[in-house]
């Protein structure tokens, strides 16, 4: 019998988003493709320091013990621009760390996102910014992982993650009036069109998968009073009054939720970042992830006409 995906989360991480590359890349950026070849082969044995994503990669696999009978809910595949031979210091390096990874996909020099579909992939992570755009652009769901690694509590197994509203999680027509018309009329739209749903962004699919998993915990819950739930999720948008209302509908409307809304009306979210303390942030804007990146996992989802390229 086939290995099935449909009803798991499955999440495509690229080796530079999971783990510090480096002083591998500047190899292979300085001294071309085969210096960085006999470079990982000299230092095979050398287990690479922890990515951006690694503590959300390791806390989501973890929740893979809900499931202890071997039908994990969450599968974590690398995908990699590395060739095999390459690729096998990524792969020691994951056994080293105790990550539970066992499939990967490496295409030399070749971006692998294409093969999400197949996968059933809600999300794909890498700090290829050319990859992810590509992907985005396709209409998939990925990520471009920004800043350095941060330190990780081995002990604690909570998973935080947050998103903002428009272009991550909603679609971007509303963002377009605000960039247009600006502030006032994009809350008369949005107060006119408070029941009209938006239509899904990149990444309402992700978040329904990992509602998934939520309820996964509360049947644990149900069965186990002292289960201490671990996956928290919140919206973090610079939407507030009235437009907060469409927001919180088109959600409902989609059959997904979150735990926490911080509706900012344009407070700086890096210093809500500082207290949440998510191991993960999903914004399509780079601006809103200068201030977030120097203390918090983040991610650009590069999606909408905000991210377009300047003609």
């Amino acid at each position: 019998m086939p290995y099935e995906l449909t009803n798991r989360l499955v999440i495509g991480v690229a080796s530079s988003a999971l783990f510090d590359l480096a002083e591998a890349d500047a190899v292979f950026r300085d001294q071309g493709e085969e210096p960085y070849r006999a470079y990982q082969e000299t230092h095979l044995a050398d287990t690479l320091g922890r990515g951006v994503a690694f503590s959300f990669i390791r806390r989501l696999l973890s929740l893979n013990n809900l499931h202890p009978l071997g039908d994990p809910l969450v599968e974590v595949i690398v995908l990699s621009r590395n060739d095999p031979d390459t690729g096998l210091r990524v792969m020691r390096s994951i056994q080293s760390h105790g990550l539970p990874i066992s499939r990967a996909i490496f295409m030399q020099g070749r971006s692998p996102y294409h093969f999400m579909p197949a996968l059933n992939m809600s999300l794909f992570l890498s700090a290829n910014e050319t990859d992810v755009r590509e992907a985005v652009a396709l209409g998939l769901p990925a990520g471009y992982v920004l800043g350095s690694a941060f330190a990780d509590d081995a002990d604690d197994q909570d998973l935080r993650i947050a998103f903002d509203f428009d272009g991550v999680l909603a679609d971007d027509a509303s963002e377009q009036v605000y960039q247009a018309d600006g502030i006032e009329k994009f809350r008369s739209h949005e107060t006119v069109n408070a029941a009209t749903p938006h239509d899904p962004g990149p990444l309402r699919d992700f978040l329904a998968s990992v509602n998934r998993v939520q309820r996964h915990e509360e049947e644990q819950r149900t069965r186990d009073p002292d289960y201490k739930i671990r996956v928290h999720v919140s919206l973090v948008t610079a939407r507030n009054a009235p437009a907060h209302e469409r927001a919180v509908r088109s959600l409902k409307n989609w059959g997904v939720t979150v735990n926490d809304a911080f509706f900012l009306g344009g407070i700086d979210k890096g210093a809500v970042m500082r207290i949440l303390k998510p191991h993960i942030f999903f914004d399509d804007q780079v601006g809103h992830l200068t201030g977030t990146s120097h203390t918090t996992p983040s991610v650009h989802v590069p999606f909408g006409k905000v991210n377009e390229a300047p003609a």
